[in-house]
């Protein structure tokens, strides 16, 4: 693993994103779009009473937090991963004295940057008008650090798996957006998981999904018992263990298969 090579392409890498931010913060303003339709949503219709304990101010600190979770989690790289292969690209990723891992991560950490320079001054301004509730402990800030970052990773080798799958099907990215579908539907994003029916509410917390958005937001916002933030940690483990494995898995069959002609 060359460290230092990766980290002169994330420089490089985040260079060339900032020639094109402007496009990249329109990008990223779309994907602040439906969560904050589904804060003014849930904080109106909460007004009469509180729905499953959350008031007004709690819906929009619940959804301030999810835009900062779902931008930071978001792999943006694992849509271009497919086109990587299917194009023939992948060959100056194999011939360079590194990892072709560090490729995609060079591009997530550089538009990471990007977009949140964007991102975090919107979500203050927000915050400044539309006045949330958020009381957080040390303990709480911590522990969503932790699973923010096993989020992220989650969220970015499970998407991965999925690009790689390029290596056979053309249409690999479908997979993709099925999976943000179920993220849509099954992190928190649509409804705080629990005010999903009691059926979803089960399976959104056995499926991966939760692990790469909502868990984090409730964390932090203090939505969870001590235990079930236990194990919600041992969950997230076991389904980044699992994304990895299949990860190198299907990486590892690809390449043996895999054949192009300048790139």
């Amino acid at each position: 693993m060359n460290h230092r090579g990766g980290w002169a392409l994330i420089k490089r890498s985040w260079a060339s994103w900032l020639q094109y931010r402007s496009f990249f913060f329109v990008l990223a303003f779309g994907w602040m779009i439906p969560p904050l339709i589904y804060l003014f949503v849930w904080t109106t219709a909460s007004e009469p009473a509180p729905i499953a304990g959350l008031t007004p101010p709690q819906f929009v600190a619940y959804y301030l937090v999810l835009i900062l979770v779902n931008q930071l989690t978001f792999a943006q790289t694992n849509w271009t991963v497919g086109d990587v292969i299917r194009m023939g690209s992948l060959n100056s990723w194999l011939l360079k004295p590194m990892s072709p891992l560090y490729n995609a991560i060079a591009s997530e950490v550089a538009g990471k940057i990007v977009m949140m320079a964007f991102v975090v001054p919107v979500s203050i301004i927000l915050a400044i008008v539309l006045r949330p509730e958020l009381t957080t402990t040390p303990t709480q800030v911590v522990l969503c650090c932790v699973a923010l970052s096993s989020a992220w990773l989650l969220r970015f080798f499970w998407g991965l798996w999925l690009a790689c799958l390029a290596f056979w099907a053309t249409r690999a990215d479908a997979l993709l957006a099925l999976q943000d579908a179920l993220i849509f539907l099954l992190a928190g994003v649509v409804a705080p998981v629990a005010l999903l029916p009691s059926a979803m509410q089960t399976i959104a917390r056995v499926l991966p999904f939760y692990y790469m958005v909502g868990f984090p937001v409730e964390v932090l916002t203090g939505q969870l018992a001590s235990s079930e933030v236990a194990t919600g940690f041992v969950i997230q483990a076991a389904w980044l263990i699992v994304a990895v494995v299949l990860y190198r898995l299907v990486w590892r069959s690809g390449l043996k298969r895999y054949s192009a002609i300048g790139g």
